[in-house]
């Protein structure tokens, strides 16, 4: 089973399709149900790889993606479902309630409000936070958002993931119960708090938003019950001008489990796949994207650049670093996304697709390219 394959089918449609997931409170759209989705394929080159040198790359099938918004008065539902060659998953699916035109609630598999509103990135490989579960996660519990005149709150309650902790084949990070690399883990997510308050200064040719997250929750061992803790804390820049944007992230992160076999290191899992993380760390992101306009869509170019230091007792520990360079073509219903991913201690984008931020293996940068190409309905 190869390493790096399952991440073609869950990154592919990111930056298009989660974009919409969210209702926007104080619309009024007419009730019923819209039925979307997309179906991608996908190009990959790696230089680590042998056979992909030798091949010139693979080109596959991607995945499909199915996708529900409905709206019955001031009740509603959201859902995607995803199926790609190997397995299918949901990535997000709940109801939601307009209380008014400046507060609604949403409850079932809901997007956390952590980290810079929608994405720390803009290209198909997503920002590093992603790979530590603090970008684009979807557990099941109750969300409250608010929104008026720039300031825009959320708090929510998760109770556990939107998958069992023994299982890989999810959309985003969540910490994993099984064994990676010799060592046994046996950690769940559970009982978390969200809060994330941002607000927009809107000027002319732009807008800027300001913001700050934090996220404090448990860790329960299913084989000694007893519980951990984790906590994380984010301030974040998102600003746009005249076509070009900016993204800023500084984030904290911990995770303390009960009884851990090795305090430095935990579990966690994506996409069919399993890996190890520093128990503590930071992330920083900065991205910078500029978008042109055309007769017959547009073109985003970006740089997305994301450093992990891990903050843990065991000084063998490296830092991990991960950079896109790349181009979104949107035009019609077909959105295209071909990136240039330089990794560096980095799970995914390296040919040590196991860890971020243990012990580097090799300190050389590997690189990757990928071509994405997805028709949306």
């Amino acid at each position: 089973m190869n390493k790096t394959h399952f991440t073609l089918s869950a990154l592919a449609t990111a930056a298009v399709l989660s974009t919409l997931a969210t209702p926007a409170l104080a619309e009024n759209p007419e009730n019923g149900i819209n039925v979307g989705g997309a179906v991608r394929v996908n190009y990959a080159y790696k230089d680590y790889s042998e056979s992909s040198k030798d091949k010139a790359g693979d080109f596959s099938f991607d995945m499909a993606a199915i996708k529900f918004n409905g709206k019955l008065d001031d009740w509603g539902l959201a859902a995607e479902y995803r199926f790609t060659s190997s397995t299918d998953y949901i990535k997000y699916g709940y109801g939601f309630y307009d209380i008014n035109p400046k507060w609604q609630l949403q409850f079932g598999i809901n997007k956390v409000p952590f980290g810079n509103p929608e994405f720390i990135s803009n290209s198909f490989w997503f920002g590093l936070p992603y790979y530590l579960g603090f970008e684009d996660d979807h557990d099941i519990g109750i969300k409250a958002v608010y929104q008026s005149n720039g300031w825009h709150t959320d708090l929510a309650f998760y109770k556990n993931p939107e998958y069992a902790a023994s299982e890989n084949k999810r959309y985003a990070t969540d910490l994993y119960s099984g064994t990676i690399n010799g060592t046994e883990y046996h950690n769940e997510e559970t009982n978390q708090v969200n809060l994330r308050q941002t607000y927009t200064v809107e000027n002319k040719g732009g807008s800027i938003t300001l913001g700050g997250s934090a996220q404090f929750g448990q860790i329960y061992n299913s084989k000694t019950g007893n519980n951990g803790d984790r906590y994380a804390l984010a301030l974040h820049i998102d600003s746009s001008y005249n076509g070009w944007n900016l993204q800023l992230q500084a984030l904290q992160y911990e995770y303390d489990a009960a009884d851990a076999v090795d305090p430095n290191k935990i579990g966690v899992s994506v996409v069919s796949w399993q890996y190890e993380i520093a128990t503590k760390g930071q992330s920083y992101s900065a991205n910078v994207a500029k978008t042109i306009d055309t007769d017959w869509g547009s073109v985003k170019c970006y740089n997305d650049f994301g450093l992990m230091t891990p903050d843990v007792a065991d000084e063998t520990y490296d830092n991990s670093m991960q950079n896109v360079t790349g181009c979104a073509i949107s035009a019609g219903p077909t959105y295209t996304m071909i990136d240039f991913i330089m990794g560096k201690n980095m799970t995914f984008s390296t040919a040590s697709n196991d860890h971020v931020g243990l012990p580097e293996v090799g300190d050389d940068w590997d690189n990757r390219v990928n071509i994405n190409f997805g028709y949306y309905f």
